[in-house]
């Protein structure tokens, strides 16, 4: 399980939420996919990440300036409890922790002031996956809204409230992202400028619908000194 690499294209809804940073910590960074998106959108700012694969790792240094390895539930290594970060990613791994809550509350503890936490979870409750439950389907796969390791599954309206109770001095602001089903419309006849638009048309009033993703911005975090770790 340690040596399973999760690449991809990078959460681009995500990485866009960042307007200007200069030290991000990506969370269960992958192969460092965002970390490239965060470099050709910031070439000045530095990104380290944290994954428990040392195969990801590897792939991931290429676009960062160093990775950890180990289990985000465990114990912050002394090297990275020291530093400060104003922007936390947690790009689809908090589904895969047993108590997502905690390990959030210790990584706060590395903001500084002004930072920002960004966290996107999948929709358990998207068109796709009703579908699927419609005809009596759930099938655990090897990746997806169904990963084999996912152990927590989130809609709209319980994310924020699941993954952010209890947590002090934040002002949340969630959105969704994904896409009306438009097929055969949106592949011949339908411009992509219309069809975006659609989409989010339908994500802003039916987030719970067709938002395969929640993606929520915490910011106006405390101060570090009234955070310590856990």
């Amino acid at each position: 399980m340690y040596d399973r690499i999760y690449a991809n294209q990078g959460n681009v809804p995500l990485i866009e939420m960042i307007i200007d940073c200069a030290r991000v910590l990506d969370v269960g960074c992958g192969a460092g996919d965002n970390a490239r998106l965060v470099k050709a959108r910031h070439p000045e700012c530095k990104v380290f990440g944290i994954t428990r694969s040392p195969l990801e790792a590897e792939l991931a240094r290429q676009h960062m300036e160093y990775c950890w390895i180990f289990d985000i539930e465990g114990d912050l290594p002394p090297d990275l409890a020291n530093q400060t970060f104003d922007t936390l990613i947690f790009s689809h791994v908090l589904e895969h922790l047993r108590d997502p809550g905690t390990v959030l509350a210790r990584f706060l503890a590395l903001l500084s002031n002004d930072a920002q936490v960004l966290i996107a979870v999948p929709n358990i409750l998207s068109w796709r996956m009703r579908l699927q439950f419609l005809f009596g389907r759930f099938e655990y796969t090897s990746e997806g809204v169904l990963d084999d390791t996912h152990l927590h599954f989130f809609t709209f309206h319980t994310a924020d409230q699941f993954l952010l109770s209890g947590l002090p001095s934040l002002s949340v602001s969630k959105i969704a992202t994904g896409a009306v089903p438009l097929w055969w419309l949106r592949r011949y006849l339908l411009p992509k400028s219309w069809c975006a638009r659609i989409d989010q048309w339908g994500c802003r009033h039916w987030p719970n619908l067709f938002g395969d993703q929640i993606i929520i911005q915490a910011t106006s975090i405390s101060p570090r000194s009234t955070m310590p770790l856990k």
